[in-house]
């Protein structure tokens, strides 16, 4: 399902951190927010996901304002994994997996045969089965991140928003993890900090640096030497992988000035 981000402004207390976004991501397509820390991608995110209420501009998911539905109906459409998802009482892994499928279920909540083999194969597709009985509370940082992935993938939404979706976890399962989104079905929408995880999976990436999008197209096009020294800092030596032959990249810092 496709999902378009229509001019949208965040103001808060006089300050603007989002200004006249405007974006959109084809139904499939995996499309990625980059930009330096406090650019404004997180703060798009929780519009996206309604956690925050734009101060103008619109999200439209298969042509329809998103605030406009119902919290149900939203939720059937559009699954969230944020930054800072929490959770504050020490449910078991399939417990907390099974919240996702929520929205599907009617007023008296009553996991189903289908409810279980949905959860089941989420846990499973980010190699998480085995925590099933273990206490949320209990697991480390990068297994946390895997069970809220699972979670939202349980949820079947036609939408998945994804902020720093890799934090925490290693490096193997930060490929798995991007792999499997990338091939489950949804329209993914995902902030990533690392620049060659965005390069190998996004179809599109949008640079974001003080609210605005200032570039935008293939990761090929996009990360070039010259915008990641202006809005990065960075110096930046574009490569090809050797098996793949994917854009990765190479960073240093820029020669310090000297003393004077």
């Amino acid at each position: 399902m496709r999902i378009d981000i229509d001019a949208l402004t965040v103001e808060i207390a006089g300050a603007r951190l989002v200004d006249e976004v405007t974006l959109g991501a084809a139904d499939g397509e995996l499309v990625g927010l980059v930009g330096p820390n406090g650019s404004g991608k997180s703060t798009l995110l929780r519009c996206v996901y309604r956690a925050l209420r734009p101060s103008a501009g619109a999200v439209r998911i298969g042509g329809e304002d998103l605030h406009a539905l119902t919290t149900r109906e939203g939720a059937r459409r559009l699954a969230a994994l944020p930054q800072d998802a929490v959770a504050e009482f020490d449910f078991t892994v399939a417990e907390i997996v099974a919240m996702g499928r929520t929205p599907h279920q009617g007023p008296v909540a009553r996991t189903t045969d289908e409810d279980r083999r949905v959860c089941d194969g989420a846990l499973r597709d980010v190699g998480a089965a085995h925590l099933a009985e273990r206490g949320f509370l209990t697991l480390s940082g990068g297994e946390r991140q895997r069970v809220l992935i699972a979670r939202a993938l349980a949820q079947q939404p036609r939408v998945l928003v994804l902020d720093e979706p890799t934090n925490h976890l290693d490096i193997a399962h930060q490929l798995e993890v991007l792999r499997l989104v990338r091939g489950s079905g949804p329209t993914v929408l995902a902030a990533l900090h690392d620049l060659n995880l965005a390069a190998l999976h996004c179809d599109a990436l949008h640079v974001i640096a003080g609210g605005r999008i200032v570039a935008s197209g293939t990761p090929d096009d996009v990360l070039t030497a010259d915008l990641l020294a202006d809005v990065f800092g960075v110096r930046a030596h574009r490569v090809a992988h050797p098996e793949t032959g994917a854009l990765q990249l190479l960073f240093d810092l820029p020669p310090a000035h000297p003393a004077p």
